[in-house]
């Protein structure tokens, strides 16, 4: 049952409520708060929105339980990322095709366990992700291959949304929950840098220690403990984050409303640049990858903008910034969009320029409803928390791109 009804069901209920809470804090918060407006005056509802809204320094470390299925599957992926190693595998072979696995089947388990998701639903996201492993690691190894490169590159995107799907319960169809989902990723990449700081800094100081003293271990740390210790950060990310969500959902929106209005400063003065330099995308293959590359985060940027501030109602200016910006990447847009018709136009089909010409198409026309939405926000005519939705709305459409250049691109030009 989804949270947001199994709260209503259990509103009388003390015990279940608790329960509810304890099997998952952060979605509890985010569908309670949604839920508050109608549930006001209720003596159980006041009690627990001023629980989940009072503000404390207190950290919570989560049960052993927790920490017990945290360190076996940081465990797992430490071994996984070995496997190398372990079985004298070619790491040219293994960590380009499995890389994303090292991650995202653990942290999806992780979501699977804690959301107490249905046997039927971790059958059909384990399957998927098996056929997905089997398929990677059997295409054909040819290192000139445009298409194997492509299915690893778009691969942790597909591994990406199967943790979405894991993240929800299963409940892929409910729009707050994906955008829920889009303001983890930005909690826990703050949480997770944070680590990483740590156990760089962890890490310096113990070589340096141990050299002192004569004995040299940099070779045999950084091969095995740091790589173990990169395979658990992401979980141990994820568990903080999940058990202590006020640690770190105030930094990204922070950052969005900093970064926003810099980087359309930043965009108009570097259009103008491209211009007085002379550069353009449409005979320049480097210049072109860059030029999408920029593109993808600065559209990341705006709609990573959207979901954490679609919390709450952004003031007009912001609101203005996110729209302009939102203009911009149109044009930036438009402009890769012709560099590469005019390069196939030039010097034919290949699979690199079909799988851009396709992203690039699919983010212009998700551009243009969002900015559409955003226009409407400016007006008073819709709210920053329906260009959410439009947001959350097209994501499945990325992910369908994705299983077709995974899975048919390589098929679909043999091989090559």
């Amino acid at each position: 049952m989804p949270m947001k009804e199994s709260i209503l069901s259990h509103l009388d209920q003390a015990d279940k409520l608790e329960k509810l809470y304890r099997s998952n804090k952060s979605s509890f918060k985010e569908e309670f708060n949604e839920l508050y407006p109608q549930l006001k005056g209720q003596p159980l509802a006041e009690f627990w929105h001023e629980r989940l809204n009072y503000e404390t320094d207190t950290i919570s470390w989560g049960s052993a339980k927790e920490w017990k299925f945290v360190a076996l599957a940081a465990l797992l992926a430490g071994l996984l990322a070995k496997f190398p190693a372990i079985f004298f595998l070619e790491e040219q072979f293994f960590y380009p095709r499995n890389l994303g696995f090292v991650v995202f089947p653990f942290v999806s388990a992780y979501f699977l366990w804690k959301t107490q998701t249905s046997r039927k639903t971790i059958g059909i996201l384990a399957v998927v992700m098996a056929i997905a492993a089997l398929y990677i690691n059997l295409l054909p190894d040819n290192k000139e291959s445009d298409t194997l490169i492509l299915a690893c590159m778009h691969l942790p995107l597909l591994l990406w949304a199967i943790l979405g799907a894991s993240f929800s319960g299963g409940h892929i169809s409910n729009l707050g929950k994906r955008l829920e989902y889009l303001r983890f990723n930005g909690d826990t990449v703050v949480m997770g840098a944070i680590l990483l700081l740590a156990g760089l800094l962890m890490s310096g100081i113990t070589v340096g220690l141990f050299g002192l003293i004569g004995l040299n271990i940099e070779k045999f740390y950084f091969e095995w403990i740091a790589v173990f210790g990169l395979a658990a950060a992401p979980l141990v990310a994820v568990h903080l984050t999940q058990t202590n969500p006020q640690l770190v959902n105030k930094v990204p929106p922070i950052i969005a409303k900093i970064f926003s209005p810099l980087v359309l400063v930043m965009l108009v003065i570097y259009l103008g640049a491209i211009v007085y330099s002379g550069k353009d995308p449409y005979n320049d293959r480097e210049f072109l990858l860059l030029f999408n590359m920029l593109l993808i985060g600065v559209m990341g940027l705006v709609f990573f903008s959207v979901a954490e501030t679609s919390k709450n109602e952004p003031s007009k200016p912001g609101v203005w910034v996110l729209l302009l910006l939102s203009f911009v990447t149109i044009l930036v847009n438009g402009i890769a969009l012709s560099a590469i018709l005019f390069r196939i136009s030039e010097w034919g089909i290949t699979p690199n320029r079909v799988a851009v010409l396709g992203i690039n198409i699919l983010m212009l026309i998700h551009l243009l409803i969002v900015s559409r939405k955003l226009f409407q926000t400016v007006r008073n005519s819709s709210t920053i928390g329906e260009v959410g939705k439009v947001i959350a709305w097209y994501l499945p459409v990325y992910f369908i791109w994705t299983g077709i250049v995974v899975f048919l691109f390589p098929v679909l030009f043999g091989f090559s």
